[in-house]
């Protein structure tokens, strides 16, 4: 019996009785491969099927959590891992992922009782010497060094440990189908099955996903719409720091973010990010300006730093990193046009240090004082915090929880806080100096003419 194939989009799951050059319905290029059809095993339920009910009618049940032992990943999370919740965990090669998980597992090992560590790309000898290089180490960490879907699913029925990590799920492959491991149905397949093992057995698990190379998380989309929560692990790898992000999250907020850092013995939580940012800042040279980034209920104090130079070349050069390439230009036309300074000829370079991202309007003001400081050749004052919106018309809007931001800055012991007038009104006096101002042109008075 000849056995049916089709043609699988390896990014999106799109399906096609013949290969295509382009995928129709993500366009991705040379990304169909032949798999063997399968037809869906899902049968019809029969018996009395549920009804539906009056959404005040749903009992109800108290929320709870596990605390992992890990401060920053229960931020992330939302205050701690849901019972019986499959997570996902995204980011690039080497950045972590692995020494986040076993680190987690170990603490959950001492508080929850026996957790499973399922490697599917190392041996079981390999992650005992990556955790002995760590420091984990406990009866309760159980490691199982297997690919088999079907063969994973037994363990954990039979121990019902407190909780789970796949690590990969690209590595991991169900016998019901004949496709590689890693492919787009033995992905979907495998992450079905692990989700109903989450559900019915109240066992949380993670799975660990590898990226592509414009770093979004290899396989299917549906893969990110089956889990309960999506987080990415972001970081350099000259830089020290490393920021693990939600962009996905049933039972929390998608603004949380948790740093760490990588050290010799593993992943240290951060509890002052502001604090690490700016530990080597330099103090008394042009072009350097600290501003707020809330990121969810966190205040940080990131350090932007412009460098302004002649251009060598027929268009200059717009350089940023950390920061939006696109939002410098805007603030640059409004330098140019509002406060009349001639930038066309000039190369500019915007930099957000440590390793910081900076994606809020409250950084604008911030970004324009630094690259009017470098090209001007004056230094703002280190003791000083500047933050605000600016419109096209040269105006600066206010912000969001200003007193969360004030405060932060307030207890690194920051004199001078430049802000818009808008949100002065809303803030308490403290001990920090509060100067409002309207406009970009009222900032350059106040900075630079004094």
């Amino acid at each position: 019996m000849k056995l049916k194939t089709v043609f699988t989009c390896q990014k999106c799951g799109g399906q096609s009785p013949k290969w295509l050059g382009k995928c129709p319905d993500c366009g991705s290029w040379n990304s169909m491969a032949e798999e063997v059809a399968v037809k869906s095993g899902h049968a019809a339920s029969s018996g009395e099927r549920t009804r539906p009910i009056p959404i005040c009618d749903v009992p109800a049940q108290a929320e709870t959590r596990v605390v992992s032992g890990i401060g920053e990943l229960d931020r992330v999370l939302g205050g701690g891992i849901v019972p019986g919740s499959l997570v996902l965990i995204g980011g690039d090669p080497g950045i972590g992922k692995s020494t986040l998980l076993l680190q987690a597992m170990l603490k959950l090992a001492a508080s929850v009782g026996p957790v499973l560590y399922v490697s599917g790309e190392e041996s079981a000898s390999q992650t005992r010497l990556r955790g002995e290089r760590l420091g984990v180490s406990h009866k309760g960490l159980l490691v199982l060094a297997e690919n088999s879907l079907e063969a994973i699913l037994a363990h954990a029925t039979s121990l019902k440990p407190g909780a789970m990590v796949i690590d990969s799920i690209q590595t991991v492959w169900t016998s019901s189908l004949e496709s590689a491991p890693g492919s787009v149905s033995q992905v979907r397949e495998s992450a079905g099955k692990l989700m109903l093992l989450a559900k019915g057995s109240n066992i949380p698990v993670f799975l660990v996903g590898h990226v592509t190379k414009d770093g979004s998380i290899a396989g299917p989309r549906v893969l990110e719409h089956m889990v309960d929560t999506v987080l990415y692990f972001e970081g350099d790898g000259s830089h020290p720091f490393r920021i693990l992000r939600a962009v996905k999250n049933r039972f929390g907020s998608t603004n949380e973010i948790g740093v760490f850092e990588m050290k010799q013995e593993g992943l240290c939580e951060v509890a002052n990010p502001s604090e690490l940012f700016l530990s080597e800042r330099p103090l008394g040279v042009s072009g350097s300006v600290v501003t707020t980034s809330l990121e969810g209920s966190r205040p940080l104090l990131v350090e932007l730093q412009a460098l302004v130079t002649a251009s060598s070349y027929g268009v200059p050069r717009r350089t940023t990193i950390g920061v939006d390439h696109n939002r410098l230009a805007l603030l640059v036309a409004v330098l140019e046009k509002k406060v009349g300074l001639h930038l066309a000829g000039q190369d500019i370079f915007l930099n957000a240090a440590g390793g910081a991202r900076l994606n809020e309007p409250a950084a604008d003001l911030a970004m324009i004082m630094a690259v009017a400081s470098s090209h001007l050749d004056k230094v703002i004052d280190p003791q000083t915090v500047v933050l605000g919106e600016v419109g096209l018309a040269g105006e600066v809007r206010a912000v969001t929880q200003p007193e969360l931001r004030i405060a932060e800055a307030e207890k690194l012991g920051f004199k001078t806080c430049l802000m818009p007038s808008g949100s002065i009104k809303r803030i308490k006096k403290g001990a920090i100096r509060m100067e409002g101002v309207v406009s970009v042109q009222d900032a350059m008075q106040l900075l630079f003419d004094r």
